[in-house]
């Protein structure tokens, strides 16, 4: 019988905290959609203030927020968006963009370090001479952290040249934030200054900040009195939402100073993983919360197998491929569930190698 649970799926599993659950009681609330609830108010003041924008915008999810970003930057349909082809945007939200906004995507190739080649992105730009036969561009997307490379940090200085050929060519710059509070704390630099040249931001409160819901999306108060009409076209207004805002603040004032021990408990398990036989982890570019597990033919296991094998001792990974496997931290695994997941991967695949293998 289990009697332990290490979930390693996702850092969007974790649980409301004791903290969380009283602030969501007491919440002080009102009506959201009439622009009365007054602690929605003050998370959203207290988000543009962190992110150094003139005003921020409550939604219900990631998705939601990526896409009324682009849509308000990109309100005639027809318009481009050059993003990375391996980007959250452009693989995971069910092509909303182009579904509901009529926004094309221009993919460009994510580098393994997440970072797109600024000429690339510079080549990728419309020329406004052919208009007649092409789309027009108007945005370029970033991820930071960028997911599908591992949690990989893009810097201030990529950000900031990003940002420069977007106003070169007269585009916006939004930036998928997710998971942008871990960015900030591996790079040791304030949030707000990581999103400078951006002119939207999404920033994901149910990842590493482990609040049970939603999204903030900052920007001019422009981009906000927009987005706030978006939201309600897409069914994101709610009403007496300070109950999960509550939560979020808690959120903000709580952990992201645990973040960093976050990321320290993620590279102690990096460093274990990729000593045990049969697997293989590229320890240097595990940046911050996320670990992918390459799984070698000569192992004793599949991905599928391996598991399973893993659920049978109470530690749940996410399977991304036959054979590779995802494992994201977050601030409800301690350093104990970190050493207990390493013994269960090395009894499921009996032992250690040596020097990486060699």
């Amino acid at each position: 019988m289990v009697t332990r649970r290490v979930d390693l799926r996702s850092d969007t599993v974790t649980k409301p905290t004791e903290t969380m659950r009283a602030a969501m009681a007491a919440a002080e609330v009102d009506d959201d959609v009439l622009g009365n609830d007054p602690t929605a108010f003050r998370l959203e003041s207290e988000m543009a203030k962190i992110m150094e924008k003139e005003a921020a915008l409550f939604v219900p999810s990631g998705t939601m927020g990526n896409l009324i970003s682009v849509l308000v930057h990109c309100d005639i349909r027809g318009s481009e968006v050059i993003l990375g082809h391996n980007s959250h945007i452009h693989i995971y939200e069910n092509g909303g963009i182009s579904t509901i906004g009529g926004v094309h995507p221009r993919t460009v190739k994510n580098n393994a370090d997440g970072t797109m080649d600024i000429d690339s992105i510079e080549a990728s730009i419309r020329d406004p001479k052919g208009e007649l036969v092409y789309p027009t561009t108007r945005l370029i997307c970033l991820e930071n952290t960028h997911g599908n490379t591992g949690g990989r940090v893009l810097s201030v200085e990529y950000t900031d040249r990003v940002g420069e050929v977007a106003k070169k060519y007269g585009l916006k710059l939004h930036i998928d934030g997710a998971r942008i509070f871990n960015a900030a704390v591996a790079l040791g630099v304030p949030v707000s200054r990581l999103v400078q040249a951006a002119d939207s931001v999404s920033v994901c409160l149910s990842k590493g900040l482990g609040a049970p819901v939603g999204t903030i999306i900052v920007g001019s108060q422009s981009f906000i009195n927009k987005a706030r009409r978006l939201r309600k076209t897409l069914g994101g207004g709610m009403r007496q939402v300070g109950v999960l805002c509550a939560a979020a603040l808690v959120a903000i004032q709580e952990n992201v100073a645990k973040l960093e021990s976050d990321h320290k408990k993620t590279k102690f398990l990096a460093d274990g993983l990729n000593k045990v036989e049969g697997l293989e982890v590229d320890v240097d570019s595990v940046e911050t919360n996320m670990i992918f597990i390459d799984i070698l033919e000569h192992s004793k296991l599949n991905a599928e197998k391996l598991r399973k094998k893993l659920e049978e001792h109470g530690i749940f990974v996410m399977q991304e491929s036959s054979s590779r496997i995802r494992i994201v931290m977050h601030h409800q695994i301690s350093f104990k569930d970190a050493q207990f997941t390493l013994s269960c991967f090395q009894q499921a695949l009996g032992g250690v190698h040596e020097e990486n293998g060699n």
